[in-house]
């Protein structure tokens, strides 16, 4: 049971240099004032066009959701055991039967070249330098061939891919996708489960939000489901393109159709409650991602971390949770673990690493959460993340 506080206080020292120096010191004062996820969001918001940056970090309607999955942190403390051996502390996890380097995996974030000219090739490599896992947005702008290509290609080519699966209308262009993940070895699908419209988003609806001309969902053939037609009205050219590709009858059975059709586990993205929880293990999934879609489809939904216990307990071991939603620092991952989680996954704070500096900038985030992580272990007196309590 957690119930007493530990902090880790950082402090930030700035550095002042001449006007004739900074062109030339830019990006290593940029790297060196990057000392914890906010920072990254900071830089990023400086880089990133108006409606790009709005895209990525907005939530559905007031925003009350997105503030309060970053809230609920706080209201969970870490009761630290002292006098243990922390001198080695383990961080290595296995996810669907894949061995990572940390608990800390990279969720789906879609059209990432926007962020940056390589978008999710650099994304991948930087997962498969560190190690970790990174779950590829159906609506990537790059394609599920050229993303396992990166990461096989990576530095420590330790990296492992998943398939976030939206279930279209056009049943067999669906399952299209789950071949060619099938094909090039990806080692999991990720089904989300709470869109079958897509949220008010108040941000994007007044930017009249589209991908940029010379970008497309580089996974469809057709421009109308590549989201590149351009002519979307006046509202959210996302909500459009939902409303007319994405199945909303989406139901149960549609679970078993799609265990069916691949060998490859199946994991359910978008559950909040115990009952929908053990509903799913009923339906045979390989797991289960506690998830609100980063806040952007309905507000007023609780924190995902206010509901991850619940979701555990409901479960009773039958399958594997995990969570998104809030993630910002090491003690937030281990509070996760904690409440039951076997892995957490980030999405904003990926996007900001990407636009920052690209594959250098993805991976430097993630080293910087994986010490965070092992600091509040160490901290904590916990020396391995499955144990984590």
């Amino acid at each position: 049971m957690i119930t007493a506080a530990l902090f880790i206080p950082v402090l930030c020292v700035g550095v002042t240099i001449s006007l004739s120096l900074r062109v030339l010191v830019f990006q290593w004062t940029a790297m060196s004032m990057r000392v914890c996820l906010s920072d990254f969001e900071e830089e990023a918001r400086k880089v990133l066009p108006k409606a790009v940056y709005d895209y990525y970090r907005s939530g559905a309607e007031e925003q009350n959701t997105l503030a309060d999955n970053i809230a609920a942190f706080n209201r969970w403390y870490l009761v630290p055991r002292v006098l243990r051996d922390v001198s080695t502390v383990d961080l290595s996890v296995s996810v669907l039967g894949q061995q990572l380097s940390m608990p800390i995996c990279v969720a789906a974030t879609a059209m990432q070249r926007m962020a940056h000219p390589e978008g999710e090739t650099a994304t991948a490599k930087a997962c498969g330098t560190v190690g970790t896992g990174m779950m590829l947005s159906s609506w990537a702008t790059s394609t599920i061939e050229e993303v396992k290509s990166a990461m096989t290609g990576s530095s420590g080519g330790g990296g492992v891919l998943w398939l976030q699966l939206y279930i279209y209308k056009d049943r067999e262009l669906t399952l299209s996708l789950v071949r060619r993940a099938e094909e090039v070895g990806y080692k999991a699908i990720f089904v989300t489960v709470d869109t079958p419209y897509l949220g008010r988003r108040w941000d994007d609806m007044r930017n009249r939000f589209k991908l940029p001309q010379h970008l497309s969902m580089s996974n469809f053939s057709t421009a109308s489901l590549a989201f590149s037609e351009g002519n979307y009205g006046n509202d959210s050219g996302l909500a459009v393109y939902v409303a007319k590709a994405i199945d909303p009858t989406l139901c149960w059975d549609d679970i078993i159709w799609l265990k069916e059709n691949t060998h490859l586990p199946v994991v359910v993205k978008g559950i909040l409650n115990g009952e929908d929880a053990v509903q799913a293990v009923n339906y045979g999934v390989d797991g289960i991602l506690v998830s609100n879609h980063g806040a952007r489809q309905l507000d007023g939904v609780p924190a995902t971390l206010d509901v991850l216990e619940e979701v555990v307990r409901a479960v009773q071991g039958r399958c594997d949770v995990y969570m998104d939603g809030g993630v910002r620092r090491g003690t937030d991952v281990l509070k996760a673990l904690a409440l039951g989680a076997k892995a957490v996954f980030i999405g904003r704070p990926v996007l900001w690493g990407l636009a920052c500096q690209g594959e250098q900038g993805v991976t430097e985030l993630l080293e910087l959460l994986k010490e965070e992580l092992r600091l509040a272990m160490a901290l904590s007196g916990n020396i391995d993340s499955c144990r984590a309590s």
